[in-house]
């Protein structure tokens, strides 16, 4: 799987396939069709593993802040960090490219994305335990896309003024927030 998430990082999709994948692990092609079962098994197979090598640190530092403000803080000191590593901008990049042409890696995407939206739904209602189900969601659904567009801004924006729009979102917070 390294292999192939090596190749997409550094070829793109159209780098990776199975014969390259092979060449490059040592292997024969046929025993990498046998056990991916193609093509596209085998884009499916390295889209879960990149898709959790980008999100997986974030998410597990996400949830494992206090609060709100605690949040903010940590994406202030990781996010910059995160997308200035050329290896995950190119596999975030990739993983994007690869979603909006293959349907079924969309889905890939859309079902990990949608897992992490309920898993910052669940730490919200632990802050917030009187917000109804429709609240945590919306505003999950509202951090995970604020810090995904974050990513792709500051990707094409090395200038990108994180820490304003960060300090903006910490004011509407407002006082009264833990």
């Amino acid at each position: 799987m390294l292999t192939g998430i090596a190749l997409l990082g550094q070829e793109g999709w159209p780098g990776v396939t199975t014969r390259a994948v092979a060449e490059r692990a040592g292997t024969n092609p046929g025993l990498i069709h046998y056990h991916f079962g193609g093509l596209a098994g085998l884009h499916a197979a390295i889209f879960r593993r990149a898709t959790d090598l980008v999100i997986s640190p974030l998410l597990a530092e996400l949830l494992g802040v206090e609060d709100e403000r605690a949040a903010l803080r940590m994406m202030r000191d990781t996010l910059p960090h995160a997308s200035g590593d050329e290896r995950t901008t190119r596999l975030a990049a990739e993983l994007i490219v690869g979603a909006t042409r293959d349907p079924a890696l969309g889905a890939v995407l859309r079902d990990e994305l949608r897992l992490v939206r309920a898993q910052v739904a669940d730490r919200l209602g632990l802050l917030h335990p009187g917000w109804p189900a429709a609240r945590r969601e919306g505003a999950a659904t509202l951090i995970v896309a604020a810090i995904d567009g974050l990513m792709l801004h500051r990707m094409v924006d090395a200038d990108l003024p994180m820490d304003q729009a960060l300090s903006a979102a910490e004011d509407l917070l407002g006082d009264d927030a833990p």
